[in-house]
């Protein structure tokens, strides 16, 4: 999971724009599976992997330009991001691994489960970046909302923050340390099962 989200990290600096991205990834994720799930037993071995890439990047083309009509503001943050979910390995790596070889509303619910994990953890990382490198978070200036929201303004936290955080470095720094986070509680259960 980590290894899929080197390529959207890019587009964590705002929670929207994180946000976003796990979103458009959920869809596609969930489409890929279902699709290559209900076509596996038609496609030979041999132009398996091809057949992925040519779904994956038609299903990413017209995501792509539904996001241009409808959510132009979401297009522009993400830019080329967008097009990368097609060589995502999360998505090629279920399509491969789990959506060949099972059922088609298996599949589709695994699509679905994966690719909540990869949005909440896009997200957290884009909420944590965006509040401690600035100090709020803007909502409905990327995403189609209907309004614009701040939250965290007035408490102050704009003097405390850290700026380096919303830019590119600061998606690997916000990622090793929630990884630390998480490797410590593991760790901690761990100790108190024994």
């Amino acid at each position: 999971m980590v290894l899929g989200m080197c390529p959207a990290l890019a587009v964590t600096s705002t929670f929207e724009g994180a946000f976003g991205m796990g979103i458009l990834v959920m869809i596609i994720l969930t489409l890929t599976n279902t699709t290559v799930s209900s076509i596996r037993k038609f496609v030979p071995n041999t132009v398996r992997i091809p057949s992925y890439v040519i779904i994956i990047a038609t299903e990413v083309t017209v995501l792509k330009m539904v996001v241009d009509a409808f959510a132009p503001a979401l297009a522009a943050e993400l830019g080329v991001f967008i097009a990368l979910i097609t060589v995502n390995c999360v998505v090629f790596g279920r399509a491969e691994a789990f959506a060949s070889k099972n059922k088609v509303i298996p599949s589709m619910l695994d699509g679905l489960g994966v690719a909540l994990g990869f949005a909440i953890s896009l997200s957290l990382i884009g909420f944590v970046r965006e509040l401690f490198g600035t100090g709020t978070i803007q909502l409905g200036q990327v995403l189609p909302l209907g309004f614009e929201y701040t939250l965290f303004s007035g408490l102050g936290l704009e003097s405390y923050a850290y700026s380096v955080l919303v830019q590119p470095p600061g998606a690997f720094l916000v990622i090793g340390f929630l990884l630390a986070i998480i490797t410590a509680f593991r760790q901690s259960k761990k100790g108190a099962k024994k």
